[in-house]
């Protein structure tokens, strides 16, 4: 694996990878218990690493602008001394210069520090990025497996549904052409009371519709008048 990073890093070299910490996108990577404690160690390293370097830039700038309000006040005891060096002018000139050099001196190591953790960063957020990766693809596999058992599991769904979706049509057609044969060979009264038995609720409705269809015309019609003079 330490190889592998390797080669990764170096591959890396001339890519500039966004501040990973820094987008948002890549919190959406991750949920509270998809944190690894590696990810979560980089994580806080890069940030503390960010941190450091905003309040190094602000020391640096805090620094300078020191510097050249001491650098104006030598220069205002410089035209004094001009006009007659005394003491006081004397000590405060020597206190000015120490400071300008402590300042210098404090600058020279923020400038070190400032070009040290631009590349303190990019190493942290690209073992980062690495680490992120490879969590990321382990997801990808993981689910394209599941993926795979899914759809081989819809598959055999699909084809039991088709049998028995001509298992269900071949049952219809079985009984519509076994109640076809009864009626023909047993005729309809006989099959309704066989109805009855077996389903008195389907039994009657069978019976009332044969005694309708068996009707004469003359009857309906009468049995409509008389319902017709009764309303």
């Amino acid at each position: 694996m330490e190889r592998t990073d390797e080669v990764f890093q170096s591959a890396l070299a001339d890519k500039k990878i966004p501040i990973l910490t820094l987008d948002h996108k890549w919190h959406q990577l991750f949920t509270l218990g998809d944190y690894s404690a590696e990810i979560k160690d980089m994580e806080c390293e890069l940030n503390g690493l960010l941190k450091r370097q905003g309040k190094v830039n602000t020391k640096n700038r805090e620094i300078r602008k020191l510097k050249k309000k001491l650098m104006d006040e030598i220069v205002v005891l410089a035209n004094e001394m001009e006009h007659g060096a005394t003491l006081r002018l004397e000590n405060e000139m020597e206190t000015h210069k120490r400071l300008v050099s402590e300042c210098n001196e404090k600058l020279q190591a923020c400038e070190e520090e400032m070009l040290e953790l631009p590349r303190q960063i990019v190493a942290v957020n690209n073992r980062l990025m690495l680490a992120t990766m490879e969590i990321c693809y382990q997801r990808l596999h993981k689910n394209t497996e599941e993926l795979e058992e899914i759809e081989e599991w819809i598959r055999t769904i699909r084809r039991e549904l088709k049998k028995k979706v001509v298992r269900k049509q071949e049952k219809e057609m079985m009984n519509h052409q076994l109640y076809s044969y009864m009626h023909d060979i047993f005729g309809a009264d006989v099959i309704e009371i066989f109805d009855m038995k077996y389903d008195p609720e389907e039994g009657r409705g069978a019976k009332k519709d044969a005694v309708q269809e068996t009707k004469e015309p003359e009857e309906a019609q009468m049995e409509n008048g008389t319902e017709a003079s009764k309303s």
